[in-house]
């Protein structure tokens, strides 16, 4: 795959994650899809395979985080937030074991 299409397919990833994360929350989408557009065009002249590779590769982890780090909070009260995850963040609540055992 062209680096061309690596940057359009990582923009409309980003854009994609961006509505899935932020979904019901009008201004957190319209800040990520403005900050989105504006690192895009800022560097829409980078010739530089290099630099578009590590241009590609920030992306890359910044949609890896956005997808599964972010967790959206609802102020209910004066101090107080509920917490909205979406399914693909809620993992099996496995126990910490001190002593954890040898794969074989």
């Amino acid at each position: 795959m062209g680096q061309a299409a690596k940057v359009l397919q990582l923009f409309k990833t980003l854009h994609r994650t961006r509505q899935q994360v932020f979904k019901n929350d009008t201004k957190a989408l319209e800040a990520a899809r403005i900050k989105i557009n504006e690192e895009f065009k800022s560097n829409k002249s980078e010739t530089s395979p290099k630099k578009i590779e590590e241009l590609i590769k920030i992306g890359s982890d910044v949609e890896l985080l956005l997808r599964t780090s972010v967790i959206q909070g609802i102020h209910t009260d004066h101090n107080t937030l509920k917490l909205v995850p979406r399914k693909e963040l809620l993992v099996e609540n496995v126990p910490y074991c001190d002593a954890p055992t040898q794969k074989q």
